[in-house]
């Protein structure tokens, strides 16, 4: 069964910065043969608080993508 990990912002406050992360993100995902599924684009929020933008990045199982979020790379 496939692996997620879901990522919801709540603010971006530099859009720099962001390109920096997206950039260690993708490396590190790479890693783990990480795919990402959605990343940013529109949204509409129907419940809850409004989320400028959303990721979601696919891996072959629950324990690579755990594997991936606690890796040094993506942590760094």
């Amino acid at each position: 069964m496939k692996g997620y990990v879901v990522c919801v912002w709540e603010k971006i406050s530099s859009e720099e910065k962001l390109k920096e992360y997206a950039l260690k993100a993708k490396i590190a995902a790479d890693k783990y043969s990480g795919i990402f599924i959605i990343r940013g684009g529109k949204n509409r929020t129907n419940e809850g608080i409004n989320s400028p933008r959303t990721t979601v990045v696919e891996f072959r199982d629950y324990n690579t993508a755990i594997e991936f979020y606690d890796s040094p790379e993506y942590q760094e």
